[in-house]
Parts: structure tokens; sequence; C-alpha cells
């Protein structure tokens, strides 16, 4: 291992590459040189030059032209990083260098941290109306604990929104595209009062029904969201500053439709639906029974009803000899969700998901204030969440009676951590950091049951998380502008339930990765060429992944267990290129490669030889899968190439953007999900002396065929998948004022 850190060093040092921070351009100004970009990533404004992680950073206007819309998005334009929907759900699951969960209920904490001006989401389904009047993005490769509120084991996305200003703003983005899809995102900025300054932003998309029921014909895929969000700066004092935020989201948009990737015969034999061969044809029905429990109409489409409430206060205060900060954090969320995953009017593999969340954070920091060669921060984070919720489902068979699964859960968790770096040397910095946490989860349930039976006995359920996590490395500047970094570090994710079969909720262990990096980042050509690479490897514990067990009354169930022991190894390329005044080239590459290393797995096709299909399966077989590689993309390519130039007292703007990903087996299909390539495409203008700007745009150029995910959950080996969306175009106007 250690020959293989040294040898991958030595290349990515040889070429002068290394990752973290792809610094972005504005599309609105003429590109000459590359600039700084500033940072919070270290809880601290730095450079991101300056920062020994792996750590990509994509500009509020950069996510515009690029399309990035939701957070799923971001994994378009950021090295070995996947995000999906699990079988085209609305909940995100986040995976960075292979590492996150592939489920769909809301009740586990992710493996990738996500924060919205420093505060943690630990339920991914609520940051699905975060991405609006965004200044940047950052994303922290590998484990995180020594500066954050949670700990984790893949990784962070810091989303940060625009701050008020000091003088008067106001301004707006339109853009119509196929479908008759729109969106419109406005703000306005200023002083409300002497020390006082507010933002306030809003955003709302509808429209954009693409897919349309084989049988009937009706249309699905209307967005409806609407999000709003106001920010006041106070200063308090010279030393103390307030900054308050709330956040309102609504989204009760349609869902996505499965579409049939082979013939498929409906449980009693009336129907048999052929392979379907049109990319937008799907299928869905709303039994009254189903129509009953989610409060919906008869004839209502897949779809959300999803709101979300996030309020929080952060405090700055200079204390002279230190700075304290101080981060208070409420959010609530209800989720209401209704897929239809059998893809067709019959009712065969149809689910509704319901959560009702609340969580209160508080977190401090202390840090050093002054230029001293030590730089030390320490802090403190407690959370106490409750998150109340289940899913109803209606499956193939003779008795379609709906089965439901409730659960009630609460978390409280409390961390205590510090980060330091001294400068040892005028080249060589070393880092230091520490976290220790105490978690305690707890998850009462009546269990899974037919609503025909009677509600069994509450059982409760507890799992307890007591870990020390934490990060050394060193800095060490071969140049002015150019770095090598390297660190080992030790991410704790916490453990959970599998509440999608809660007949046997008993929880499943944390996971635990050993990581070593190591990297380099480099200016060269007169700031015009940006080139940064970094090499990994994860000795994983414990790894958090789909599985089974066997009931003696409930039979085979789907659940979370851990496996022992993984490895996963790779590294990433990053460059930004301005070859001559106008022109921006960015290129990323990412490559991970991973197996188990201990793991025998119960086999799903044998039990007891005695009673191999209907239990009580006193003898359960398992299979040796050590070896066997883990399921995510070996690699994803990606970049863009954009131009900037005058005429006729215009500026004009063309850019494309791309990403290649690789091939990806799917466990719940037991079938490979064959790689891609998206293009998009840019061109827009506008008056040099003018405050406005109309654009024409293209996503997925070139109609490029896709899937998210598959499965077979009614019936078949791989009889449904999980379609995205073929090629759109439209038109933007901005202005402002």
């Amino acid at each position: 291992m250690n020959r293989l850190l040294l040898g991958a060093s030595s290349a990515v040092l040889a070429l002068a590459a290394a990752l973290p921070a792809t610094a972005q351009t504005s599309p609105e100004t003429q590109a000459t040189a590359l600039q700084d970009v500033v940072v919070t990533a270290q809880r601290r404004q730095q450079a991101s030059q300056d920062i020994g992680l792996a750590l990509s950073v994509i500009g509020g206007e950069t996510l515009d032209e690029k399309g990035i819309e939701v957070i799923n998005d971001i994994e378009n334009v950021v090295p070995n990083m996947e995000v999906d929907s699990q079988f085209g759900g609305g909940q995100p699951q986040f995976r960075i260098r292979g590492i996150g969960a592939r489920e769909y209920s809301s009740n586990n904490a992710s493996t990738v941290g996500i924060y919205v001006d420093e505060v943690a989401h630990p339920y991914t389904i609520t940051t699905q109306g975060a991405m609006f009047d965004i200044s940047r993005l950052e994303v922290l490769r590998g484990p995180q604990g020594t500066l954050y509120g949670r700990n984790t084991t893949g990784g962070a996305v810091n989303i940060i929104t625009n701050a008020p200003t000091a003088d008067t703003r106001a301004g707006f983005n339109a853009e119509y595209g196929s479908y008759d899809r729109y969106k419109v995102e406005g703000y306005v900025s200023g002083q409300i009062a002497p020390n006082l300054l507010g933002r306030l932003a809003a955003v709302t998309e509808q429209g954009g029904a693409w897919q349309y029921h084989r049988d009937t014909r009706e249309k699905l895929g209307d967005k409806n969201k609407t999000a709003v969000r106001g920010r006041l700066t106070w200063d308090a004092s010279d030393d103390v500053t307030v900054d308050l935020a709330a956040t309102y989201q609504v989204d009760k948009s349609d869902g996505l439709g499965f579409r049939l990737t082979a013939p498929y015969k409906v449980f009693d034999g009336s129907v048999t639906y052929p392979a379907d061969t049109a990319w937008r044809i799907t299928g869905w029905e709303l039994s009254p029974e189903m129509a009953a429990v989610t409060g919906r109409a008869l004839g209502s489409k897949p779809g959300r009803d999803n709101e979300g409430l996030d309020l929080n206060a952060r405090i700055r205060a200079d204390l002279g000899w230190a700075q304290l900060n101080s981060i208070t954090a409420y959010q609530s969320f209800e989720r209401s969700e209704y897929n239809d995953w059998d893809g067709t009017r019959f009712n065969e593999s149809d689910v509704y998901f319901y959560n009702d969340i609340d969580v209160f954070s508080q977190e401090l920091r202390l840090s050093s204030n002054d230029d001293s060669r030590l730089n030390w921060m320490v802090g403190a984070y407690y959370a106490d969440e409750s998150n109340d919720g289940g899913f109803y489902t209606q499956f193939r068979g003779a008795d379609r009676t709906l089965i439901n699964t409730p659960y009630e859960q609460s978390v409280e968790a409390f961390g205590v951590f510090t980060h330091n770096s001294y400068q040892l040397t005028e080249r060589l910095n070393l880092i230091a950091g520490l976290r220790y946490e105490n978690e305690t989860r707890s998850l009462t349930t009546s269990g899974t049951r037919r609503l025909s039976a009677p509600v069994g006995p509450e059982t409760t359920y507890d799992t307890d998380l007591s870990e020390v996590s934490g990060r050394v490395g060193a800095e060490y500047d071969l140049a002015d502008n150019a770095m090598l970094y390297a660190s080992i570090a030790r991410g704790v994710k916490s453990g959970g339930f599998t509440t999608y079969n809660a007949t046997s909720a008993t929880p499943f262990k944390p996971e635990i990765v050993i990581a070593y990096e190591a990297g380099v980042k480099s200016d060269l050509f007169d700031n015009r060429l940006r080139l940064n690479g970094a090499v990994f490897f994860y000795d994983y514990k414990d790894q958090q992944v789909q599985g089974l067990e066997y009931d003696r009354e409930a039979g085979r169930l789907g659940k979370i267990t851990n496996v022992p022991k993984s490895e996963i190894y790779g590294g990433e390329v990053e460059l930004l290129w301005v070859p001559f005044d106008g022109l921006t080239i960015s290129q990323n590459f990412g490559y991970k490669k991973g197996k188990y290393t201990e793991y025998f797995a119960i086999d799903g096709a044998k039990t007891d030889a005695a009673n191999p299909v209907d239990g009580p399966w006193d003898t359960i077989i398992t299979n040796d899968r050590s070896g066997e590689p883990l399921q995510f993309p070996k690699f994803n390519y990606g970049g863009s190439v954009a131009y900037d130039w005058q005429m006729a007292g215009f500026d004009l703007r063309a850019e494309t953007n791309y990403n290649q990903r690789d091939a990806i087996y799917n466990a719940s299909s037991s079938s490979v999900l064959p790689g891609y390539w998206l293009w998009n495409a840019n061109l827009s203008m506008g008056p040099s002396d003018a405050n406005w700007r109309v654009g024409l745009w293209a996503r997925n150029l070139f109609n490029t065929y896709y899937e998210e995910t598959r499965n077979g959950f009614n019936g078949s080996a791989r009889p449904t998948t999980s379609p995205t969306q073929g090629r759109t175009v439209g038109v933007s106007l901005k202005m402002d004022f």
C-alpha cells in the first residue's frame, strides 16, 4: 500500500498535477488569467490553492451555465462523484470516491455531509430546494470531521448562498424550454437601515412534462417547485456580526415514470406488455387503497408534496485574541411522495413514502485570530433530531393489500473537535485534527404488516456511536505557486436502521475509513494554467451495503448490512487553462477501483436443503464474495470549453460542457447500466454597456439515452428502469439592476 502511494505520488508530482480546487471564470467576464478563489472549506477564508485538500469549487454563475438545477446535477462537474435518486425517487444519494449509500428511505445519515451556509443537513431529502441564489459550491473529497458539525466518511458538499450587499441591487434570470418548462429566479439586496443589510431571493420552476402514459397518453413530468430565502446581516457592534436566514421550499412536482426493458406479464395474466421502445413511455395508476392512505385523489400522478423550512442564526464575535462563531439552526421537513415502480396501470409495485423531520443543532467554534505560526480551532456540536415516518407498499401478488412500515426515530449527537496547522518552516506546514463524537439513535416500530392484519406490539431498537476520528498531514510549498500535500485521516459514519423492512430492524454498525491521500496543486505559465491532482487509498471497515437476511416469520428481507473489510484506491486530475485572452478550457478526470477483501454474504437463492423456498431457513448458506469489485463507475471524464469575444458593441460567449461516465453494475437488477456521454451547449450575448443578456441553450445536446437505476421489484430480472430526459433546448434572459 505504501509503495502504491509513493509511486502514485511521484507520478502526480512528475506531472505537476494535483486536484483539489477548480476556479471558475464568470461567464460574463472575458477570461485573461486565473484568479485566486477564496473559499471557507476549512471554516476560514483562504485561497483554494493554499489548502491541502482534494477540493473542487464551482461558482454560482457557472452552475447556471452548466444547467445545475438540483444538487443531483453536480455529479456532472465534479470528478469521482455520483448523485442519484434511488429508483427515481426524490431523495438524492451522494457518493464520493465510491463511498456512499444506495437506499430510498429517509432515516439514515448520509455518508457525504451536506451543508448550506455552514448548517448541516443530516437527511438529504431536505436538500432539493437549496440550489438557488448560490455564490459557490465547494466539494471536499475524503473523510471530514475535524472542521464540520457532522462526521462523514465520503466527504462534504458546502453550498454557500449569496450574502446581502451594501449597495442596492436587484435582478432576475428567466428561462423557457422544451415541454413548456420555465424557471424564474430573482433577488433584491441592499441596506435596510444603518448597520443592517438584507437580501430576498426566490425561484419557481414549472412545466416540463416529457413522459406519457402508454395507455391513456396522459403527460407526466411537470415541475412545480417554489422556494424563497431571506437573509439579514446585522453589524451589532464593531466586533459582533449577526447573520439570520430563513428558507421555505415546497415541491409538488410529478415523479419519474419507469420504462419496461423486457416483456412483462401482469400477475393475473390478463395483459402482457412488450418491452417499451419509445424513450418517453411509462405507465401508472393510483389504487383506491393507496389514494386513501396518501390523501391523494384517484387519478393522481406519481409525485411529491414536500414542504420544508430552515431557520438559522450565525454570530461572529471578534474577541481580539480569538474569533468566536456560533451557529444555531432549526430544520423542519415533511415528505409525501408516491411512486409507481412497476411502470404500468396495474398496482404491482407502488410505494408511498412519508416523513416528518425536525432537526435542532448548535455549533460553537473558537479559532485563532492572528498571523502566528500556529493556527488553531476548537469546536463543539450538538444535534437533536426526530424523524417520524414510514412507507406503504402495494406489490405484485394475489393479495395486494397495502403493507405499512411505520417508525419513529430520535437521534441525539454530541461532538467536540479541533483542527490545527503549524508553519514549521517557510515552506512546510503541519496539520493535525481530532474529533470525538457520541451519538445515540433510537427507533420504535410496530413492524411491517398488511393493513388487514392487526397492529403488532411496538419494539424499540437502539444503537450508539462513541468514536474518535481525525487527520494528520503536511503541506510543502515546492515554489510560490506549487504545493505538495499528504495526509492520513480516519472517518466515521453513523450506524442506523433498515426501515423498509422493519420486521427485524436490528441496527447496522457504523462504518470506518482510514484514508491515505497525496496530491499537488500548481498554477503555471503566469497563472494561465491550473493543474491539480490527488491519489488516494481507502482502508474500509464495516462498509454499509444493501444485503439480505432471513426471518422465520417474514421470510427473505432486504437489509442494510456491514461488510467487514474492503478497499478503494484511485485519483483525480483537474485542469483549468486560459491559453489566450477569452478562451477558457477546463478538464477533470476521476478514476477509482475497489473490492471486498473480507465478505461472506447470504445467498439470496439458497437456504437449507430441506426447505429451500418457504423456510423456516434454519440453515442459511453464505457465499465468499471476497475479491468482488465494488459497485461504482471506474472513471468519469468531464470538462468545458468557453470563448468570450466582443463584436459590434456586444459581449458574446459560446460554451460547451461535457461529461463521460463509465458503466456500473446494478445489483438491484443483476445487470450493467451502460456508460454514456452528456453534452450541453450555450450561446449568450448582451450589449457591452447594458445590464441584460439573452441566451440559447441545449442540454443533452446529442439526445443520449441513459438510465439512473434499474430494479426487479415486480418479479423479473430487470423489467423496469428509471430513464433520464433527452435533449431539451431553450432561451434565457438575465437582467441586473
